[in-house]
């Protein structure tokens, strides 16, 4: 079946994780700008004013694990033009967060989503690029730095070493088509894709990290339209890495569902989109 019957078929079940909303004005574009964040104190801040002034085509919606620090206090937020506010309260990471917030997001209607991380490593003009492909009819567009026009700065070279010479092959291996940069969080999905039973991102076994690999893998195995698009990522030139896994026990965790989704072990099973 090609990606474009995928509306045909039946719809998969969701499991959305417990959580809080908090919609601060109407929805007023086609396309939503996912943001996951966890304690990013004035990364956070500051790239929301950013975006504030940018002005992108998207409706920007907050996607928390569950901060403490009052980094996006709602008062914050309807000043800096934030359209929402979703608070996770049930289990899991950043896999978790995204399936609550794309879930969200396909409920109010949006043709497509763009996603960015909340730690101010990206360039955020952008934005409107990953917006016009979707427009464009594409289904998964990815951030790559290592694409003509793109840059990396100050990438730790652990980073760079596992994201070009791991991550990025067996990623591209398993998908069936070619990445340069699949470690990288700027992203856009189209609703299409992620309705698809056949693709099924509201499981509860996509927790920790392995959302996204899995994505980059399944889109292209299907047919849809993907795509890579030069960004720009920097990181601080001294100071700690922004990051969310600093561990051995976190670096090895997040290999072992690299693989399993090579493997093919989150693929949905027939009977599952029958």
């Amino acid at each position: 079946m090609a990606a474009a019957d995928a509306d045909a078929t039946k719809a998969a079940p969701r499991e959305i994780p417990a959580h809080d909303v908090e919609v601060f004005s109407p929805k007023a574009h086609r396309h939503a700008l996912v943001i996951p964040v966890l304690n990013e104190g004035e990364r956070i801040r500051g790239q929301l004013r950013n975006i504030a002034a940018l002005r992108p085509r998207v409706d920007v919606v907050i996607a928390d694990g569950g901060s403490t620090d009052g980094s996006v206090a709602a008062d914050f937020l309807r000043q800096t033009g934030v359209r929402a506010l979703l608070i996770k309260r049930g289990p899991g990471r950043l896999s978790a967060q995204l399936r609550m917030a794309y879930a969200w997001c396909l409920d109010e209607g949006y043709e497509g989503i763009v996603t960015v991380d909340g730690n101010g490593k990206d360039g955020l003009e952008a934005i409107d690029q990953f917006v016009a492909r979707l427009e464009q009819g594409y289904d998964l567009i990815q951030g790559s730095r290592y694409l003509p026009g793109g840059a990396s700065i100050n990438t730790p070279l652990d980073r760079t070493l596992a994201g070009r010479w791991l991550h990025a092959p067996l990623v591209s291996w398993a998908a069936g088509y070619r990445y340069t940069d699949t470690t990288n969080g700027f992203r856009g999905y189209s609703a299409r894709l992620l309705r698809d039973p056949r693709v099924a991102p509201f499981r509860a076994v996509f927790k920790d990290y392995n959302l996204l690999a899995y994505l980059s893998v399944r889109a292209p195995q299907l047919g849809y339209r993907c795509t890579e698009i030069s960004v720009v990522r920097s990181y601080p030139a001294s100071g700690a890495t922004p990051t969310k896994i600093n561990s051995w026990r976190g670096r090895w965790s997040m290999l072992g569902e690299l693989l399993k989704t090579v493997r093919g072990d989150y693929t949905p099973k027939p009977d599952a989109v029958a």
